[in-house]
Order: structure tokens, then C-alpha cells, then sequence
């Protein structure tokens, strides 16, 4: 899915059923870095914000508490999406 898409998918609320590798290329280009993998855990980290993001791979999908967590971090720090 396209992130414009997505995007505006989430923006609404919708959050379940989103793919996880959709919310991979979307967290990246937030300026987050995949730290470490273990397990279904994938640890992203920011260099402007302090701790980490954790995002699971639950059979292909993402879950929707860690997206919710996403975009609160987006709002609080004012992340920009790259182009």
C-alpha cells in the first residue's frame, strides 16, 4: 500500500489489518533505524527521540497498540514524514 494510503487509513482510526511490512517502510521513513531483532520484536530507535519503538510481526500484520504508539510519538516530537 502506498503510504499516502496508508496514511490517510490511520488517520481515521483504522488500525488493524495493517501489514507489517507497510509499517516498516513507513516507521524508516520517519528517520527511525531498526536497532535489533528478537523474535517478532523489531526495535526501532530515532536519534532525536529518547528510548525505542518495539513493532511485532504477528503473522504478517502489525499490532494495532504499537501503531497507536507510533503516531503519538509522531505528534509529541512533530516528526515529518521524508519524501
Amino acid at each position: 500500500m502506498n503510504r499516502k494510503k496508508l496514511l490517510r487509513r490511520l488517520g481515521r482510526g483504522d488500525l488493524h489489518n495493517v501489514s507489517f511490512r507497510d509499517m516498516e517502510n513507513l516507521i524508516e521513513s520517519l528517520g527511525f533505524l531498526l536497532d535489533r531483532i528478537k523474535g517478532s520484536h523489531h526495535i526501532y530507535t530515532h536519534p532525536d527521540i529518547p528510548g525505542f519503538i518495539n513493532l511485532q510481526d504477528v503473522r504478517g500484520q502489525a499490532k494495532p497498540y504499537q501503531i497507536r504508539q507510533l503516531l503519538r510519538l509522531v505528534e509529541r516530537y512533530n516528526l515529518k514524514w521524508e519524501r
